[in-house]
C-alpha cells in the first residue's frame, strides 16, 4: 500500500499534520514508539481523574485563531494557572505579584513593592551579568532570587546559578498588580475529558499504529522513499517529529537535554492534598521541583486524588527527552543537523525533539498548520 505522509510521532504536531492532510485528500499513516497516542500531552484517567501522565499542560494562547481551532476538537473549561511556590515554611502566589510581596515585605501598595525591589538590586550594583545568578539578581533583587529563583532554577538545569550562562533569563516578570493568572493570554483552559481525547478526535479517519518505532518499522530504499521493512508500504515523504540528532544516527554528536522522573501516588480517601493544581518547592535541598494535583485542573469533586512529584535530572540516551539545553554548543551542534536536513527532499521534521526547541502548545499548533499548508500548495 502506498501513503503519501508517514508521519512519525503521535504528539500534537504530528496529529495536527495528519489531520491537516487526511481533510485534504491525502494519506497519512501515524506511528508512534509509545503504547499511546497525545505525547507528552497524554492524559489518562485514574478514579475519574484525568492525570497528565508526563507533567501538567496548560493550553494558553492569544490567537483566536488557534483557540478556534482546538476548540473544534475540545470543549474547554475556564481553568486558570495560578501556581503557588514553597519555600522552606512560607507560601507564595506566582508568578511575582502583590500578593507575593506582600506576603515577602509586609507592604501593601505597588510603590512600596518597586521601591523595595529596586533598592536590592541597587545595593548589589551589578552592571554587567556575568552568568545567570547575576542576571537574576540585576532583575528582582536578592529576597526574590533567593527564596523562589535560585533553588528551583539550580534543580531544573543541575547545576549552580553561578555556572549557568545569563542569557537562560532574559525577563523574569514582576506585576505590580494582585493577580495570580500566570499567563497573559486571553485564552486559556483544559479540555474537559482530558487531552488524549481531544488528540483521538484530531487522529478521527487516520490510522494510526502504537509501540512502532521509526527505526524498526522502514528503510530507505534506493530511490530515497522509505518503505516498510516487510516492504508492504511505501511512503512519499515523512514528517519526522522524533530528536533530529536521533535520526541521523547522531553522527555530528548528541544534542543536550533535560529530563524527568515522575513519581505519581493515589492517594485513596483523601479528597484534596493541597489545594491547588500546581505547588512549585523552591529551596535546592528538596530534591522535585513541584507537586502536581491533577484533579484541581477540571475542579474535580471525586473522593480520592493523584499527585505527581517531578524530579529533574540529566537526560541520557534511552530517558525522554523534554527541554532542550539552548546554550551555545547546542546552538552550533543543532544548525550542522539542519543541514543535514536539508539534503534529506523526502523529509520533513517538526515539533519541539525536531527543531529542537521549547514550544508552547498553540505554537506547536500553529507551527504544524503552517507546515501542512505549504505541503498543500
Amino acid at each position: 500500500m502506498q501513503y503519501d505522509y508517514l508521519v512519525v510521532g503521535a504528539g500534537l504536531f504530528g496529529a495536527v499534520f495528519a489531520s491537516e492532510m487526511t481533510k485534504s485528500k491525502k494519506t497519512c499513516l501515524v506511528i508512534d514508539k509509545r503504547p499511546h497516542i497525545a505525547g507528552n500531552i497524554y492524559t489518562e484517567e485514574v478514579c475519574g481523574i484525568n492525570v497528565h501522565k508526563y507533567g501538567a499542560h496548560i493550553f494558553h494562547t492569544s490567537d483566536k485563531k488557534i483557540w478556534d481551532y482546538v476548540n473544534g476538537f475540545a470543549e474547554f473549561n475556564n481553568y486558570m494557572n495560578a501556581p503557588l511556590a514553597v519555600y522552606h515554611d512560607e507560601l507564595y502566589n506566582l508568578p511575582f505579584n502583590m500578593n507575593t510581596f506582600a506576603k515577602m515585605w509586609n507592604v501593601r501598595t505597588p510603590k512600596e513593592a518597586a521601591e523595595q525591589i529596586q533598592a536590592q538590586i541597587a545595593d548589589l550594583n551589578i552592571t554587567n551579568p556575568s552568568n545567570l545568578e547575576e542576571q537574576a539578581l540585576s532583575l528582582v533583587g536578592r529576597d526574590i532570587y533567593e527564596k523562589l529563583v535560585k533553588g528551583y532554577t539550580e534543580k531544573q538545569w543541575g547545576r549552580d546559578c553561578s555556572a549557568l550562562p545569563a542569557f537562560i533569563i532574559k525577563r523574569l516578570p514582576v506585576r505590580f498588580t494582585f493577580d495570580n493568572n500566570y499567563f497573559n493570554d486571553p485564552y486559556q483552559g483544559i479540555p474537559k475529558g482530558g487531552y488524549t481525547a481531544m488528540v483521538s478526535k484530531l487522529l478521527d479517519g487516520v490510522e494510526v499504529r502504537a509501540n512502532t518505532a521509526f527505526e524498526d518499522f522502514v528503510r530507505k530504499n534506493e530511490n530515497d522513499t522509505y518503505v516498510t521493512f516487510d516492504g508492504q508500504h511505501i511512503f512519499q515523504k515523512v514528517l519526522y517529529t522524533g530528536m533530529i540528532d536521533a535520526f541521523f544516527d547522531y553522527c555530528e554528536g548528541t544534542l543536550e537535554y533535560r529530563s524527568l522522573d515522575f513519581q505519581t501516588e493515589l492517594l485513596e480517601g483523601e479528597e484534596n492534598y493541597q489545594g491547588n493544581a500546581v505547588v512549585n518547592y523552591t529551596a535546592r535541598e528538596i530534591p522535585y521541583t513541584r507537586i502536581i494535583e491533577h484533579k484541581h485542573f477540571e475542579f474535580g469533586t471525586q473522593p480520592d486524588t493523584v499527585i505527581t512529584r517531578e524530579y529533574p535530572k540529566e537526560w541520557k540516551r534511552g530517558d525522554e527527552p523534554y527541554y532542550p539545553v539552548n546554550d551555545e554548543r547546542n546552538a552550533v551542534l543543532y544548525q550542522k543537523y539542519v543541514a543535514l536536513a536539508s539534503r534529506e527532499k523526502k523529509v520533513l521534521f517538526g515539533g519541539r525533539l525536531g527543531q529542537y526547541q521549547y514550544y508552547d502548545m498553540d505554537k506547536v499548533i500553529a507551527a504544524a498548520l503552517k507546515m501542512a499548508a505549504e505541503e498543500m500548495k
